[in-house]
């Protein structure tokens, strides 16, 4: 009971939220950090899963590759990434994206050939193109599952970052790395504790955003499949 009266405490003393050390600035290096992870991410790994899954080509091997990827850690990474270059935010950043790319080549490739292959020839007699055929059957079919692996990807990053810490850029690790080294169980019980509502609000806010993005959400209870075959037969009627 006395240690948690203490994390309360803590919380409740502002002076701890304050100044280049306080919990603010920590955790605002913590989603900084993050949040610049995820978007090189996606900018690498969602364009090539999605144009692998349209055209099924080379497709396995980005998958073998990202799963490789997975089984990296990510401080060897991060060792790695600071042998290569200086200690900040570039190693961490390194480990991260290469921790975010897998999920989401995965996801976004299998989403994409997941789709209803009827429903893909069902397009091309229609005589849609093949952009036409991507951006009005095959994508909205798969993002789910694509919105599915950035949700993976952001919740691991999130609780990964916390190994910036190692190499002197900051964030919520900072404030463990200090607990454990002056025996402080608040200090890391609190950092800890903040990661992991990071985490949490990540995974819901993102699987949130998922479901309205869902074409089954916005047009009703269909399924992705069943909007796309809806569009399909609106279009082949409007002919």
């Amino acid at each position: 009971m006395d240690f948690l009266a203490d994390v309360v405490a803590f919380f409740g003393d502002r002076a701890n939220w304050r100044g280049g050390n306080g919990l603010t600035q920590l955790v605002v290096e913590h989603l900084a950090v993050s949040a610049a992870a995820m978007v090189i991410a996606m900018t690498l790994a969602l364009p090539l899963g999605l144009v692998l899954g349209h055209t099924g080509r080379g497709g396995l091997v980005a998958v073998n590759v990202s799963n490789i990827g997975r089984a990296l850690p990510s401080f060897a990474v991060l060792v790695i990434a600071l042998q290569l270059s200086s200690i900040g935010v570039t190693p961490t950043l390194v480990a991260l994206v290469l921790l975010a790319v897998p999920p989401m080549v995965t996801n976004s490739f299998v989403g994409v050939r997941g789709v209803d292959p009827d429903m893909v020839e069902a397009a091309r007699a229609m005589g849609m193109t093949g952009r036409q055929v991507f951006t009005g059957v095959e994508l909205p079919s798969a993002l789910p599952l694509v919105m599915a692996g950035v949700r993976t990807a952001a919740v691991q990053v999130v609780a990964t970052a916390t190994l910036a810490a190692l190499v002197g850029f900051g964030g919520l690790g900072a404030l463990i790395l200090v607990g454990l080294r002056t025996g402080d169980n608040v200090e890391v019980f609190v950092g800890a504790l903040t990661v992991t509502v990071l985490a949490m609000a990540t995974e819901i806010g993102l699987g949130a955003l998922q479901r309205r993005l869902s074409p089954g959400h916005r047009l009703g209870r269909d399924s992705p499949q069943e909007t796309s075959k809806s569009s399909l037969r609106v279009s082949t009627s409007s002919r």
